[in-house]
């Protein structure tokens, strides 16, 4: 009787998810509003709650699907070349409607130019979108962005800038994000075949998913919402920058895709990857910027608060701009 109530909590869970999302973010801003003193503790816990997060969905790749997806080079080329030429030049354009701000413009660029390695991940397989395909291209696009970022920040702002950025937090996220989380999911995986208790591991972190999203929005909301509504007057520059980054993505990511000739579900794939921000990752990076720049970090946790919103209105309706019957382009 438990493992039915249980199943049917976690139906419920998966048939509500998008509202309960938004019930998190409110909870989460409610609560680092309310108590500011908790901003500290939710900061720290962005990390851990997230790893785990991917830990979860890690799991639920078939891991012998993976050697497949990385030898998909068509579906790795066009996230490439949608990620790192056409957005940075939907960017600079972006940009130039806040170039005379320099705090402002760090934070618009370090947030813009870099794509999403984990939590789009998530909402790509919530839109049906090809999961796994993201995942076998997670640790290319995080080496991308880290070779790549230096040289966008060095030709829209100039070298002075970059000599402040520090590189370490980028490479703390690829291990404690993508390689622990990954491991510790193969070894889960093979462990299942072999024994009960990974089997029992596996339903465990599939029951926590929901919850486990809904905990990784509020501490993210949660740990810098005070910050945000006392900059608020500057902030508000950077929300239609932010709005018109996700609507200009959707044609954008499907023209990418099109040309590539993908099916539906890397078509969703290749369109969440284009609008999904690594804002989680570069938040350490804001956070380490000079004093003139301190407003860079609320920058980047704005893009976050607008794109949580944005990701929920993609997994509602690109399925309706890609549906699934689509009949496959010939190759």
């Amino acid at each position: 009787m438990d493992m039915v109530k249980t199943q049917n909590l976690v139906a419920w869970m998966e048939r509500h998810q998008i509202g309960l999302y938004l019930v998190a973010i409110v909870i989460g801003g409610a609560v680092g509003f309310l108590a500011p003193g908790s901003a500290g503790a939710f900061e720290h816990s962005i990390n851990p709650v997230l790893g785990l997060l991917l830990y979860a969905t890690f799991l639920g790749i078939p891991f012998a699907s993976i050697g497949q997806a990385a030898k998909d080079v068509r579906f790795l080329a066009t996230v490439l070349v949608l990620n790192f030429v056409i957005v940075p030049l939907v960017v600079f354009g972006l940009s130039r409607f806040i170039a005379g701000e320099q705090a402002l413009l760090v934070g618009v660029l370090l947030v813009l130019l870099t794509p999403c390695i984990d939590y789009v991940i998530v909402f790509s397989g919530l839109a049906g979108g090809a999961s796994d395909r993201l995942l076998a291209a997670a640790p290319v696009l995080m080496l991308a962005q880290m070779l790549l970022l230096p040289v966008y920040l060095l030709i829209f702002v100039g070298p002075n800038l970059v000599a402040a950025i520090d590189p370490a937090p980028f490479v703390e996220a690829l291990v404690v994000l993508i390689i622990i989380p990954l491991a510790a999911a193969a070894l889960t995986q093979a462990l299942a075949r072999r024994a009960p208790f990974g089997r029992q591991v596996m339903d465990l972190m599939q029951t926590l998913m929901v919850p486990l999203m809904m905990a990784t929005l509020a501490v993210v909301v949660g740990s810098q919402i005070v910050g945000v509504g006392q900059e608020i007057g500057s902030l508000l520059a950077v929300v239609p920058l932010y709005v018109a980054f996700l609507l200009v993505m959707v044609p954008v990511g499907l023209a990418a895709a099109k040309v590539s000739r993908l099916d539906p579900a890397a078509t969703r794939a290749v369109v969440f990857s284009g609008a999904t921000r690594n804002s989680l990752v570069v938040l350490p990076l804001a956070l380490a910027l000079p004093g003139p720049l301190a407003l860079a970090s609320l920058v980047v946790v704005t893009q976050t608060l607008v794109e949580l919103i944005g990701m929920i209105l993609y997994v509602r309706f690109l399925p309706l701009i890609v549906p699934a019957e689509s009949r496959r382009q010939p190759v």
